[in-house]
């Protein structure tokens, strides 16, 4: 029978998209090498390609990738005359032992120990003896699926660069021993940490793009979200299942807001003036499910509020207002109070002393800035002079805001922050002057 390729190119795709990961991580847990893994279920699915519009979509095309994948695996350490990839082979051949057919085979990946593989394998990508920008492209490439061109259009960074990063890394793993595991129990609370950490620094750097003339890269937040839906399936029965919920709620309702978030001259819009009609009431309803889930989860293992949790908290307390002028400051404040217990950081200050100006004036809020400032805990980071220069404006004080604006915006690490704030500055009545060179403060 012969099938249109648009059939076969939709079947291999939706394959591709549920099922790659778990393939890869099962090739990987057995063989021991990440790229050999990866090569073999892209050959796999490139024979696909090739053969379905000739042969029909098999029955089951997952175990019948899996079962390519495994075969271009055990052929590849044959023809390898090292030591180590024939103990690999042999590891490998025991691992598939009785799984000769495709049923057999699609069943090894499907089952259980699957959701195990991805765990693990998630883990690994994110083991904390990696460097951070590491850990990111890794877990993008490996458990995203992303292309090494793609991760380096992301990232801004040229592709050889991008694909070095990549093989430091498995290099990384492979010299250091890094175990290919979930951790024990005593670490993961630890490690998971450091997973969510990873996790919600892609997805920022998609929701506020750095060094670009775009404020928001759509497919690194859609990846975010997708990788935090992974986790949360994965960790659902662990004591961690609600920081993780909680993570995913935060990315949901942050995402929410995204259309609301640029004008139709691709300018940005501020909380403050966004139409609150554009934002998607849909994901707004979910991630108000997720965080009651979480919260649940939390009250049954007798945990204490999160990270997450509360920064989701603090999102919703936004998100249930009408407008501006009906936000619960008070309770922001407190939030954030709680939060800074929590994890605390010159940045939830800086936040917190922005609902205190909103909830007791602007005078008070401005105390605070004026003390992070003089702290110096937050040098070259724009949203303070940023924070001063509002509040300043507020304050009918438009010379000296017009200064804050102008070091905020040569300091914005995007072209839509820096005409934003362009835009703030000309409002104040005061000249203005170009803006500084575009490039992310050091």
């Amino acid at each position: 029978m012969s099938w249109q390729h648009e059939d076969v190119r939709s079947v291999v795709a939706a394959a591709s998209a549920a099922e790659s990961v778990r393939i890869i991580a099962t090739l990987i847990r057995v063989t021991g090498d990440w790229a050999l893994a990866e090569d073999c279920v892209q050959d796999a699915f490139a024979r696909a390609l090739s053969d379905w519009p000739r042969r029909g979509i098999p029955a089951n095309p997952v175990a019948w990738l899996t079962t390519v994948a495994k075969n271009r695996a055990i052929d590849q350490l044959r023809r390898s005359a090292s030591e180590s990839h024939a103990l690999r082979r042999l590891a490998f051949d025991a691992e598939f032992e009785g799984s000769g057919n495709v049923a057999d085979a699609g069943a090894l990946v499907a089952d259980a120990g699957a959701l195990d593989d991805r765990l693990r394998l998630i883990f690994t990508c994110c083991h904390p003896a990696l460097a951070l920008e590491a850990r990111v492209a890794l877990t993008l490439r490996t458990v995203a699926g992303l292309t090494t061109a793609e991760i380096a259009r992301a990232f801004l960074v040229p592709e050889a660069t991008m694909a070095k990063r990549l093989v430091r890394a498995r290099a990384k793993i492979r010299n250091a021993g890094i175990p290919y595991r979930v951790p024990p129990l005593e670490l993961l609370p630890e490690r998971t940490g450091g997973v969510l950490a990873v996790l919600y620094l892609l997805f920022n750097e998609g929701y506020s793009a750095s060094g670009s003339d775009q404020l928001i890269r759509q497919p690194l937040v859609r990846e975010a979200i997708r990788l935090a839906r992974m986790l949360v399936e994965l960790m659902d029965a662990t004591p961690l299942a609600a920081e993780a919920r909680a993570l995913l709620s935060l990315m949901l309702m942050q995402h929410a807001r995204s259309t609301a978030r640029i004008d139709t001259a691709g300018d940005l819009v501020t909380l403050e003036e966004q139409d609150r009609r554009l934002w998607d009431r849909t994901a707004i309803a979910e991630s108000a499910a997720v965080l009651r889930v979480a919260e649940q989860r939390r009250i049954a293992g007798k945990q204490g509020p999160g990270s997450y949790q509360l920064q989701a908290q603090i999102a919703a307390c936004h998100m249930d207002a009408p407008d501006v002028a009906g936000t619960d400051f008070a309770r922001l404040v407190r939030l954030y109070d709680a939060l800074a217990a929590v994890a605390p950081s010159p940045v939830v200050e800086l936040n917190r002393a922005v609902a205190v100006a909103m909830s007791q004036g602007p005078e008070a809020g401005l105390e605070l800035v004026d003390r992070l400032d003089d702290a110096g805990v937050l040098k070259g980071y724009y949203l303070l002079p940023a924070a001063r220069a509002d509040l300043l404006r507020r304050l009918g004080r438009g010379t000296d805001a017009a200064d804050y604006y102008r070091r905020a915006r040569d300091l914005a690490p995007s072209d839509v922050e820096r005409r934003y704030l362009s835009r703030r500055l000309a409002e104040t009545g005061k000249p203005t002057t170009p803006a500084g060179p575009t490039r992310n403060p050091q």
